[in-house]
C-alpha cells in the first residue's frame, strides 16, 4: 500500500490507510493476554492512546473477540448508556462519538481487536464498511507473521512480544498472592478501584507494583 513506500508493510501503515479508506479519526491494535487485559499493540494519536486507555480501565465497551463486529454510530445514545454506562459516556467526554470495533480471530482462537474510533456520530458506508474488513484481516495476518499469534498449544504468544503496561500485569499477580483470589478476581478488584479513584488502571497499578497502595478485602489501605 502507499503508505509503505517501498518498506515492509506494518500495523501501522495499515491503520493509517484504515484512516483514509474508512473515513474515521483515530484507530487502535489491541491483543489479548491469556486472563489479563487487552494489550495495546498500536494505537494511531492521543486520542486513540485514551480510548484503549478507557477501554481496559473500565472493562467495558464493544470489541470483545468472540463477539462479532460491533458497529456503534453514536455513543450518546440511550441505549449505548444502557449496556456501557462508564465507557459510553467516558467515550463522548474525551471526545470519541462513533466506534466500530472488528474482532481478529483465528478459528475459534481469540487473537485481539481492532477499533476505529470517530469524533462525530454516523454510520459506516457499505464500501467503508467492506474496506475496514479487509484491513482487519490484513492487521490480524501481519500480527500471526510477526509471532504474536497464539501457538499450537495454547493461546499464548511469542516472547518478543512486550506489554504496553507490564505493571498491570504485575500488580494483578501481586494482589492474587496478597487476597488469595484468582487472576481474573484480582483484575477486577483493581478496575472496581481505579473506576472508584477516577483514575486509569495503569496509574493505580504502578502504585500497587511501588507498594504505595495495597487492596484488601475492603477496598484499599
Amino acid at each position: 500500500m502507499d503508505q509503505a513506500r517501498g518498506e515492509p508493510v506494518t500495523i501501522g501503515h495499515v491503520c493509517a490507510a484504515t484512516i483514509h479508506a474508512v473515513g474515521i479519526d483515530a484507530v487502535a491494535v489491541d491483543v489479548t493476554l491469556d486472563a489479563g487485559p487487552r494489550e495495546t499493540v498500536y494505537a494511531s494519536d492521543q486520542l486513540a492512546v485514551e480510548m484503549a486507555e478507557l477501554a481496559v480501565t473500565l472493562g467495558e465497551g464493544p470489541g470483545a473477540p468472540f463477539d462479532g463486529p460491533s458497529l456503534v454510530a453514536d455513543l450518546s445514545t440511550g441505549e449505548c448508556a444502557a449496556r456501557w454506562p462508564a465507557f459510553a459516556s467516558a467515550s463522548v467526554a474525551v471526545g470519541v462519538r462513533a466506534l466500530f470495533a472488528f474482532p481478529l480471530r483465528v478459528g475459534g482462537v481469540a487473537v485481539g481487536v481492532m477499533a476505529l474510533y470517530r469524533v462525530e456520530p454516523g454510520e459506516l458506508g457499505r464500501r467503508q464498511l467492506a474496506d475496514a474488513l479487509v484491513l482487519a484481516d490484513t492487521v490480524l495476518a501481519l500480527l500471526l507473521d510477526a509471532g504474536r499469534g497464539p501457538r499450537a498449544g495454547g493461546g499464548h504468544w511469542s516472547e518478543d512480544f512486550g506489554p504496553r503496561y507490564p505493571e498491570i500485569h504485575q500488580a494483578t499477580g501481586m494482589i492474587t498472592v496478597q487476597l488469595g483470589v484468582t487472576a481474573e478476581v484480582a483484575l477486577v478488584r483493581l478496575r472496581a478501584y481505579a473506576f472508584s479513584q477516577d483514575r486509569r488502571l495503569n496509574e493505580v497499578a504502578r502504585d500497587v507494583v511501588a507498594r504505595r497502595l495495597r487492596l484488601d478485602g475492603n477496598g484499599a489501605s
